[in-house]
């Protein structure tokens, strides 16, 4: 479940994004040029992350408690970005998922502000290069919704960037998730060589 950035509001997606460098880049925003910063997160960036989710109106918000959680058990799988002004404009959690390994990114939220500059694609590429360094990890998951056409477009601009192959599959209907909600169909990415990084 990822959040678009430029979309009306709906239950999941992503945005377009550019090769992350893992540190800072130039970026003009709706609000003037700004570089931005991608790093892992600490607890205390639950709280941001939990207001952008909540503000995007695209995702479905989890508890301010769970993002503070999530930064704490999850920081290697998970970043936040910041522009030089010291305001969170995006975020990527992530986790391990304990029957294979593969990196499965649980929400990308960018704010609004921040929407047009490649930033969901930079901190795409982040928080793989940091799960990648902290656990080896060759795959990626994703689930996305049907209709969720700039997410689909992230994640298959991801797998061409890190060269490697994009597949989906059904996953989750409305018998689990009930009829107010779209299905989340599960996209597998990968495997991705060691030496394939977003930046090449």
């Amino acid at each position: 479940m990822t959040a678009p950035e430029q979309a009306p509001p709906r239950a999941s997606t992503a945005p377009d994004g550019d090769a992350a460098t893992g540190a800072p880049a130039p970026a003009a925003d709706a609000d003037g040029d700004h570089s931005y910063e991608i790093g892992s997160p600490v607890p205390a960036d639950g709280v941001d992350m939990w207001r952008l989710a909540v503000e995007a109106r695209t995702l479905d918000a989890n508890s301010r408690y769970a993002y503070v959680l999530w930064c704490r058990d999850f920081a290697r799988t998970s970043v936040i970005a910041r522009r030089d002004d010291g305001r969170a404009v995006g975020y990527v959690t992530g986790y391990l998922r304990p029957e294979n390994g593969a990196l499965l990114v649980w929400q990308v939220c960018v704010d609004p502000v921040a929407r047009g500059a490649g930033l969901a694609g930079r901190m795409l590429d982040a928080v793989w290069d940091q799960a990648v360094a902290a656990t080896g990890v060759e795959r990626m998951e994703t689930t996305i919704t049907p209709d969720n056409a700039s997410s689909i477009r992230l994640f298959t601009k991801f797998a061409e960037r890190h060269d490697t192959t994009i597949e989906q599959e059904d996953l989750f209907g409305p018998d689990l998730l009930g009829d107010e909600h779209e299905p989340e169909n599960l996209y597998l990415i990968g495997p991705i060589a060691a030496d394939k990084g977003g930046n090449t």
